[in-house]
C-alpha cells in the first residue's frame, strides 16, 4: 500500500501533515500568526501608552486621567497603521473612512476601559503610588485589548470575501 494516499471526488482530503506528524491548518496557522503580530503591535502601543502616561505623570505633573488619555491616543494611531497594513492586512478593507471611524470609535471604548481602571485605582482605591499606578494602567490595558482585537476582529477588519 501506498504511503501517499489520494482522495476521491467527494471524499475528504487526508489531513497534511509536518515533519513532526502534526496536522497543519491553515486557518490555525492564519489565526495563530495574527494573534502574535496583534500582540507585537500592542505590546508596541503597550511602551507608547506606558511610558508616555509616565513621562506626563511624573515628569510633566500631569493629572492621571489626562496622563492616559494623550499618549493612548497616539497609541491608537500607531496600533491602527500597523494593524491594517501588517495584522490584518489579509483582510478586507471596506474603505478607510469608515474603517478609521470603526476603529477609533472602539478604540475610545477601550480607552474608557483603560481610564475606568486608572481612576478606579487612583481615586476609588486612593492609591496614588507609581506602582498602584502601574499596576491600574497594566490591568485596564489587559482588558482593554481583550476587547480590542475581539472587536476588530468582528467590526474592523473583516474576513476577505472569496
Amino acid at each position: 500500500m501506498s504511503t501517499m494516499q489520494r482522495s476521491r471526488p467527494g471524499q475528504a482530503a487526508p489531513a497534511d501533515r509536518g515533519p513532526h506528524g502534526m496536522v497543519r491548518s491553515p486557518r490555525l496557522y492564519r489565526f495563530v500568526r495574527e494573534l502574535l503580530t496583534f500582540g507585537f503591535v500592542g505590546f508596541i502601543g503597550t511602551v507608547i501608552m506606558i511610558g508616555g502616561a509616565n513621562l506626563l505623570r511624573h515628569l510633566h505633573g500631569g493629572g492621571p486621567i489626562f496622563s492616559v488619555v494623550l499618549p493612548t491616543a497616539l497609541s491608537t494611531l500607531v496600533s491602527y497603521l500597523a494593524n491594517r497594513f501588517w495584522t490584518f492586512r489579509h483582510r478586507d478593507s471596506t474603505g478607510s473612512g469608515r474603517e478609521v471611524a470603526i476603529f477609533f470609535g472602539l478604540n475610545g471604548v477601550g480607552l474608557l476601559i483603560q481610564v475606568a481602571c486608572t481612576g478606579f485605582t487612583y481615586y476609588t482605591l486612593g492609591l496614588h503610588g507609581g506602582v498602584a499606578y502601574n499596576a491600574g494602567l497594566l490591568v485596564g490595558l489587559g482588558l482593554a485589548s481583550a476587547f480590542r482585537y475581539w472587536s476588530y476582529r468582528k467590526w474592523v477588519f473583516t474576513p476577505a470575501t472569496a
